[in-house]
């Protein structure tokens, strides 16, 4: 059983190395700073703080130039606000900078057993359904296919990540992924396409993960969820939210 503060880690700590090593990308990891730059990944994902810890006399200044290097290099990306930030008042300096703030639930369930779901068909994605699996990604978020491609080629040959693709009646419908720690599997990237939400994809997603951490001795699974859309679904499937914090982008 873990304490609530172990629970707290595994949703807030451990995610924050989940990047991909592409050829492209520029990190910057030291105390009190984590950010990951990659040029190749335009549309969003892969460009972040992911961690700041900074003095008051020094963030905006430090705000500001994070703001001219991603403008620079043409990409979305995103500053997160999360426990152990700093300063204080980070959230609202980077408002003043003309970011916006999105709210992210940390959400948090054991990974005991858990039912399928009827009609849905979940597969671990290998290299036979590595297209079929980033198509829907793609057509999901609506981004280019292109750059997804190479980094979910990496993520197959990373032991720590799977990617699942979800079928109904045989079409692709969703696709996700997960990264295995020690003590909890994280639940990222879950998308269903348009045309087939509503039908248990993104549920079926969700169980077939949970039961494989089951099977790996993994005791927690954890998600970083929109309150809006996928937060509500994880509740009704035993998820309890953990902590609520800011993800700050440009409009």
């Amino acid at each position: 059983m873990l304490t609530d503060a172990e629970i707290l880690d595994e949703v807030m700590v451990s995610p924050r190395r989940t990047y991909l090593a592409l050829p492209d990308l520029q990190l910057v990891d030291r105390p009190g700073w984590l950010q990951i730059s990659t040029p190749s990944i335009r549309d969003g994902g892969m460009n972040e703080v992911v961690h700041a810890e900074l003095a008051a006399d020094e963030a905006d200044a430090v705000i500001a130039r994070v703001c001219a290097d991603y403008r620079a290099l043409g990409v979305k990306w995103r500053w997160r606000v999360g426990p152990g930030s700093a300063p204080p008042d980070l959230g609202e300096r980077l408002a003043r900078h003309g970011l916006i703030c999105r709210e992210v639930a940390g959400m948090a369930r054991d990974t005991a057993a858990i039912d399928p779901v009827p009609g849905v068909e979940v597969v671990r994605v290998d290299a036979a359904t590595l297209d079929d699996a980033t198509d829907v990604m793609a057509r999901g978020w609506a981004m280019d296919p292109a750059p997804l491609l190479p980094l979910n080629a990496i993520a197959l040959r990373d032991p720590r990540m799977a990617i699942y693709l979800a079928r109904i009646e045989g079409l692709p419908a969703g696709a996700a992924s997960a990264v295995w720690f020690e003590r909890s599997v994280y639940l990222m990237s879950g998308v269903v396409v348009e045309a087939l939400r509503g039908r248990g994809a993104y549920r079926a997603l969700v169980a077939a993960r949970i039961t494989e951490a089951a099977a790996r001795g993994i005791p927690l699974a954890t998600s970083h969820a929109r309150p809006e859309s996928s937060a509500p679904i994880l509740a009704r499937m035993g998820f309890r939210e953990v902590v609520r914090f800011g993800s700050y982008s440009m409009p």
